[in-house]
């Protein structure tokens, strides 16, 4: 389908991590069906969740559920032979576990996007799983309008974690009161405009999107960046979105 996305080959920390998912445009204005059919293989040991799943995708016309597996092992042979584009991979298998298949499928000739589908809490596992080549990662009590947004998203060639999700992990390594409070503090000298300004950089608006908002140029919002930067030291839509985060400007 798509090239992968290279957005999160520079962080080493799952709070960077987080940043760099929460600035993703998918986790402010969501996703749209895709114009190609999504090739999808299935990896679960229990039958009825692999059920489950395909009953959530059945009403997508661009998800084409192609194959089914029971462990890592079987898989990767079934991945190999029908090349799907996306295989949503659960970890805790027998004869195979997720992580392993994961390893494994990213260096298949054509390797597919892994989104890891799991019961296990993203803050343990997420790091590790990318740096396996995992593509996303969605807790299992995910709801479909989820899952949908998440194939779509790693499908597209981009990484994804749930926004809520992204946004806990970018402040977790930090003491939310000391990072509130600094941010906050940081956020009070700016100007009125400059805080739409960030704001809507944050929520992933582009230049021109923001001055057509606001009824200013493109260059004078450029103007306005670099004034933020001085102030603030924010110098890409990462530092937007973290900064925005810890202040409390985005919503849960």
């Amino acid at each position: 389908m798509h090239e992968p996305d290279p957005t999160l080959s520079r962080f080493r920390t799952v709070a960077d991590v987080g940043a760099a998912l929460a600035a993703h445009t998918y986790a402010h204005r969501g996703v749209a069906a895709s114009m190609e059919t999504i090739r999808v293989l299935l990896v679960d040991d229990y039958a009825v969740v692999r059920t489950g799943i395909k009953a959530m995708l059945g009403g997508a016309r661009d998800i084409d559920v192609i194959g089914e597996a029971a462990n890592g092992r079987a898989a990767l042979d079934i991945a190999a032979r029908l090349t799907p584009d996306v295989v949503i991979m659960d970890l805790d298998m027998p004869d195979g576990d997720g992580e392993a298949a994961t390893r494994a499928l990213a260096a298949l000739p054509q390797p597919p996007r892994v989104l890891i589908l799991s019961m296990h809490d993203e803050r343990e596992r997420l790091l590790p799983l990318l740096q396996a080549g995992a593509s996303g990662y969605l807790a299992k009590d995910a709801s479909s309008r989820e899952l949908l947004d998440a194939i779509r998203v790693v499908a597209a060639g981009d990484t994804y974690v749930r926004p809520t999700v992204a946004r806990r992990l970018a402040v977790g390594a930090n003491s939310p009161t000391t990072s509130v409070r600094s941010a906050r503090a940081i956020y009070d000298t700016l100007s009125d405009r400059e805080r739409m300004v960030l704001r809507l950089v944050a929520e992933g608006r582009s230049g021109p999107e923001i001055g057509e908002q606001l009824a200013i140029s493109a260059k004078t919002v450029n103007t306005y960046r670099q004034r933020i930067h001085e102030k603030a030291g924010l110098a890409n839509r990462v530092d937007y979105v973290r900064f925005a985060i810890e202040a409390g400007l985005l919503d849960e």
